[in-house]
């Protein structure tokens, strides 16, 4: 780091502190050829991740428009926040670990829809609803069978 005063690239951290919730580490620095001290401030170089619409257009991925969604799915259903919230965490943290920057908007709504079919079949077929358009009472029922027949193996239930 290149102290402010004499311009030399010859220093050591005195002091190291968490701030803004975590987002930022404040550095104190002593220069080791003037001996003043200055701070200095790192944060993460964000890049963001983008999700492309069936339209094409390109949209910041927003944790908060999914959770606002998965809320929708799951209400009256005894599904917890802070399981939602982990679900969101877990989409998050597979798009941060593809080294694309760019992710199609279908296949992050088929990992939440996995997601929530492994926890909640009901906010699934919510949510697949919406997501999925669906467009009469016969794409439900399809949608329906299409789980029965997943999860008991073709038989019918009574």
């Amino acid at each position: 780091m290149k102290c402010p005063f004499c311009a030399l690239d010859n220093d050591r951290v005195v002091d190291s502190r968490e701030g803004k919730n975590g987002q930022v580490i404040r550095r104190r620095r002593e220069c080791l050829e003037c001996r003043k001290r200055f701070t200095t401030y790192e944060r993460i170089d964000e890049i963001p991740f983008m999700v492309v619409k069936k339209d094409g257009r390109r949209e910041s991925f927003d944790r908060h428009k999914i959770l606002s969604g998965l809320l929708k799915a799951c209400e009256k259903r005894p599904i917890s926040v802070a399981m939602l919230e982990q679900i969101v965490d877990e989409i998050e943290t597979a798009l941060q670990e593809t080294p694309e920057r760019e992710m199609p908007a279908a296949k992050v709504g088929i990992w939440i829809m996995d997601k929530l079919k492994a926890i909640d079949k009901i906010a699934y077929v919510r949510f697949a609803s919406v997501y999925r358009e669906f467009k009469d009472l016969s794409e439900f029922e399809a949608e329906i069978r299409n789980m029965r027949k997943n999860v008991l193996g073709g038989s019918k239930e009574s």
